[in-house]
């Protein structure tokens, strides 16, 4: 049994990492890839987790297999391409931790997950299965998400999802918004950035956009702040919960730290979806930005992701 599976890209960070002596900009390999790093956050805090996905049968994928089998995340489900390479994404950094992605994805092995390939007895062992929407870009990935979509929800898993928006790889806005928005239907749990609001809602405030994801059928819904925080909205109220206070070195993962920390409160809460109101919604919130807050102090997403006792000390300090 997994309390998470998660299916999506899996690839390469290579965050700036400064310049060399002749002044030539030098980039550090990290691994990382949402959904997978949303996996970490989760097994590093106590729970087992499942990632399903493609990599190249390259160095990069055979180092990616390698994290995740370290990390003790069940890899059976993840696929290595004879024909494609593994994503590479390039992150720059500015001074305050900010970044901006630049990719080598045409296509990259992710986007080439067949339906046939998924695996079924994988996503039915699965408390919660969380997907993101770079695996909705291309073809054919996006049937094999929709495949594996409709296998979590025969199989009763609890759905979540976290769009994650990046505009270069997506021909447009409005083709992001579209694939972004046909997947709502099936969640339980949705999670997005402010950036996000209008092209996964059509509303630009994160109250609006709440209320409309409720409407449609998710029974919590979270908009994250960046460094306010978190505005949460449930069946029977909403609020923004503050974030903790800390000095950024890197967020790459700050947003997938976070929603690991999430879904590891619900999964050990023992609550159904349609019973958490804002009391417990809150402090799921509360506990994810704790799990982001300690991440965003290291460097690359993974390497960085914090464990329970980390969290639990923090959370401590704070109260």
């Amino acid at each position: 049994m997994f309390s998470v599976t998660a299916l999506g890209e899996l690839l390469i960070d290579f965050t700036d990492a400064g310049s060399s002596e002749a002044g030539q900009k030098l980039f550090e390999r990290n691994p990382g890839g949402a959904p997978a790093n949303v996996l970490v956050a989760i097994q590093r805090l106590g729970l087992p987790t499942a990632f399903i996905g493609k990599v190249g049968n390259d160095m990069h994928g055979e180092y990616l297999r390698e994290v995740l089998a370290t990390e003790s995340i069940d890899c059976s489900g993840l696929v290595s391409d004879p024909d494609h390479f593994t994503t590479l994404a390039f992150v720059a950094l500015d001074e305050s931790g900010e970044r901006s992605f630049s990719f080598a994805r045409k296509p990259g092995a992710d986007t080439c997950l067949e339906p046939s390939e998924l695996k079924a007895d994988v996503i039915s062992q699965s408390q919660v299965f969380h997907v993101g929407s770079l695996s909705l870009t291309h073809e054919p990935a996006r049937a094999a998400t929709l495949a594996a979509l409709k296998m979590a929800q025969d199989a009763g898993c609890v759905l979540s999802y976290d769009p994650n928006y990046r505009a270069s790889l997506w021909d447009s806005p409005d083709a992001a918004s579209e694939q972004m928005r046909s997947i709502l239907p099936y969640m339980d749990f949705v999670k997005i950035s402010a950036e996000e609001c209008a092209l996964v809602s059509g509303h630009s405030t994160p109250e609006a956009a709440a209320h409309e994801l409720l409407e449609q059928g998710a029974k919590v819904v979270v908009v994250t702040l960046d460094d306010e925080g978190a505005f949460v909205a449930c069946n029977d109220g909403a609020e923004t919960v503050p974030s903790f206070r800390v000095d950024a070195v890197d967020t790459t993962g700050a947003g997938d730290s976070f929603w690991g920390g999430f879904l590891y409160a619900f999964c050990t809460s023992s609550l159904k979806p349609a019973d958490i109101g804002i009391e417990q919604a809150r402090e799921f919130v509360r506990f994810g930005n704790a799990v982001a807050s300690l991440c965003v102090r290291g460097r690359g997403a993974i390497p960085s992701m914090p464990s329970l006792e980390q969290v639990n000390e923090l959370l401590g300090s704070a109260s």
